[in-house]
């Protein structure tokens, strides 16, 4: 059975984005699952600072060798950092997702409890069991 990488402290989504509080902003990123599934991310397209992303809605992509994959947003909020390293070194996803392989970074426009994230052990039941 494969093992995925899955911090505690972090919310997750059934589209495989994670979450992490810090102060009024929450870092996103994807799940080690995701970037597992891609293989070697090539390409990364994220929203600008200032853009505003919505709950369920595509804010960007990531492209692999195999596909390219939406991003949907965890929350609704503005953008007020986005990872200008992944523009050069999109393997970054691969390398540390949790790390330096974040996303972006937005202040959401209802607190974090009002969205529909989970914890790990709830996300690791969604994941495929192989034996």
């Amino acid at each position: 059975m494969p093992h995925y990488n899955l911090p505690e402290d972090l919310f997750y989504t059934s589209e495989h984005i994670w979450v992490r509080q810090e102060g009024d902003e929450l870092v996103l990123g994807v799940t080690d699952f995701a970037q597992s599934q891609l293989e070697e991310v090539v390409y990364v397209d994220i929203p600008s600072v200032g853009a505003q992303v919505k709950a369920q809605k595509e804010f960007g992509s990531l492209e692999s060798m195999k596909t390219v994959s939406a991003l949907y947003a965890p929350v609704t909020g503005i953008v007020t950092a986005a990872n200008g390293a992944l523009e050069n070194s999109p393997a970054l996803i691969n390398q540390d997702c949790y790390g330096k392989g974040w996303i972006a970074r937005v202040r959401p426009e209802s607190p974090v409890q009002s969205y529909a994230l989970s914890h790990a052990e709830w996300y690791a039941q969604l994941l495929p069991q192989n034996s």
